[in-house]
């Protein structure tokens, strides 16, 4: 693997921030708005083509921002479910489609690798040698003097 750095970690954010945005906050009024994904459930094959396409492409920075299994997990649930609402309309047309259309999943897909992002203090090292020249203890009392951070990862492992 490639190494990392902080600033490829914010890259991945904004491009999620993005994704998020195009997919479900394209048109926004208020606490309420509707993207891409919404507008084109419409559209049969279109609308399950983004909807899988978008999917796959957040779980894939997911990886290469290495989140946390149980972030990946709820990444995965809520793109099933929004997957599931916009493929399995052919089965239930009106009804899914109008779900799908109010459903955010790639919204909150995202908003969870952002939050997980968020939360973990990055490290452009190695982690064995931070253990061998004695940083490791630095980087562990640096995250924990941060309220928001619960885990450290470091980029060049």
């Amino acid at each position: 693997m490639a190494r990392r750095s902080i600033g490829d970690i914010e890259k991945i954010w904004s491009n999620v921030e993005g994704v998020r945005k195009l997919s479900d906050r394209a048109v926004g009024a208020g606490p309420f708005g509707v993207g891409l994904d919404g507008l084109l459930t419409w559209v049969p094959v279109v609308g399950s083509a983004y909807t899988v396409g978008a999917a796959a492409w957040l779980l894939v920075q997911a990886m290469k921002a290495r989140a946390s299994p149980s972030t990946v997990l709820r990444m995965m649930t809520y793109l099933g479910v929004d997957t599931v609402l916009t493929v399995g309309g052919e089965a239930v047309p009106v009804a899914s489609d109008v779900l799908d259309f109010f459903f955010q999943g790639h919204g909150m897909a995202a908003r969870a690798l952002q939050k997980d992002i968020e939360s973990t203090h990055w490290v452009e090292a190695n982690e064995r040698q931070a253990r061998d020249s004695g940083d490791h203890e630095r980087h562990v009392a640096d995250m924990r003097a941060d309220p928001k951070k619960r885990r450290i990862v470091y980029l060049h492992d």
